[in-house]
């Protein structure tokens, strides 16, 4: 049974800083692609950031430049750096993951909340 378990999320003041991390048991994070969406107050889950099985990284308008995605396969982790976080950036942060190649199966965490307020 996979299973995605993040953390890392809490409450920062605008400007702030704060790193997720997603661990995956039960399959490798090797050669999967990997992501972070968001679901804001009020709005639909939406993509934040993308680590595709092939290398590349994907992210959002909103946070290009301030957030950043990497992994480390050997751990099955992914992680989401954010910085000069704003208010727009409080949600709920899940974690998402795309587990094999011809018949991948979709994989999401429980999610963890991130609250930027002053």
């Amino acid at each position: 049974q996979v299973q995605l378990v993040e953390s890392g999320g809490g409450l920062v003041q605008p400007g702030g800083t704060l790193r997720l991390s997603c661990t995956v048991s039960g399959k490798s994070t090797r050669g999967n692609t990997m992501a972070w969406y968001r679901q804001r107050p009020g709005s639909q889950r939406e993509a934040v950031a993308t680590t595709t099985r092939g290398g590349t990284t994907v992210y959002a308008d909103s946070v290009k430049g301030r957030f950043t995605i990497s992994r480390d396969d050997a751990k099955n982790t992914v992680y989401l750096q954010m910085s000069s976080l704003k208010p727009e950036d409080t949600a709920v942060y899940y974690c998402y993951a795309r587990i094999g190649s011809i018949n991948p199966n979709i994989h999401w965490g429980q999610g963890t909340q991130v609250t930027v307020s002053s």
